[in-house]
């Protein structure tokens, strides 16, 4: 199945602490179902001092469940859901629900 979200997509975050922010997606884990979002779900981790690295307490972003995520609508910017379509030269493509948008090519 074509992937409905892709690295490198704008999305909403619908559920949990981060709801109604937006940001990029950074990495797409499909075999468990999660996404890694640029600025979101953010959480306290302590890092061991390593050769290349400072040790300490560092922020960074834990991965959050595909369901919990919408895509920006890109004429609005507002959640939408994704379909697809093949155009007539044969190619899949991604369309917004919301307004109709080609999302990607």
């Amino acid at each position: 199945m074509a992937a409905k979200l892709k690295k490198g997509d704008r999305v909403i975050v619908l559920a949990g602490k981060d709801k109604g922010k937006s940001g990029e997606i950074v990495q797409v884990m499909p075999a468990e179902e999660r996404a890694i979002v640029r600025g979101i779900n953010m959480v306290k981790r302590h890092q061991r001092q390593t050769q290349g690295q400072e040790g300490g307490i560092v922020n960074k972003e834990a991965s959050i469940h595909l369901s919990n995520l919408a895509m920006a609508d890109p004429k609005d910017g507002k959640p939408t859901r994704v379909g697809f379509t093949v155009k007539e030269d044969g190619t899949k493509v991604r369309v917004a629900k919301r307004s109709g948008d080609v999302i990607d090519g």
